[in-house]
């Protein structure tokens, strides 16, 4: 595929990944960081679902670099934007993990639309990682949601 793609569109996707890469990494550090502020009777499930979305977003991170490595890039160092709040309710944790994962589905969708048409392979990464991040969207929007609405989560 690499020799398939035109430079422009390759420095291009390189870009894209890469912001996608250090969203990622920035989410294994927010998730790490809320899993420790934590407190209260619902600690246990509520920090084990946290760490797993750390672990998942190193995941995510790793598959964006194998992408970039792919098509003959460097891989960022950088880490997306850390805010700290000092916001430890959980209803706060998960508004702002909320915000952080419309932003990471921004990029996707930015990669899909450049890959489409060009790269299958991108595509279909595009593609998969939306799935996952539109599920975890909804994943926290009910968690948001008072027990009986059936509405999604509104400010």
């Amino acid at each position: 595929m690499e020799g398939t793609l035109k430079k422009k569109d390759k420095k291009k996707f390189i870009e894209v990944l890469n912001k996608v890469l250090e969203l990622e990494l920035a989410g294994v550090v927010r998730y790490t960081h809320y899993s420790l502020m934590i407190f209260g009777y619902n600690r246990i499930p509520i920090v084990s679902w946290l760490k797993g979305n750390a672990q998942e977003g190193l995941l995510h991170a790793q598959r964006a670099g194998e992408m970039i490595t792919m098509l003959g890039g460097h891989p960022s160092l950088k880490i997306g934007d850390l805010l700290e709040t000092q916001e430890h309710d959980i209803g706060n944790i998960l508004r702002e993990s909320l915000e952080h994962e419309k932003a990471a589905l921004v990029v996707y969708y930015e990669l899909l639309e450049l890959a489409e048409g060009k790269s299958v392979v991108l595509e279909e990464y595009a593609r998969a990682q939306i799935l996952e991040e539109e599920t975890h969207l909804d994943e926290v929007d009910k968690m948001l949601r008072k027990p009986g609405d059936v509405q999604p989560f509104e400010e």
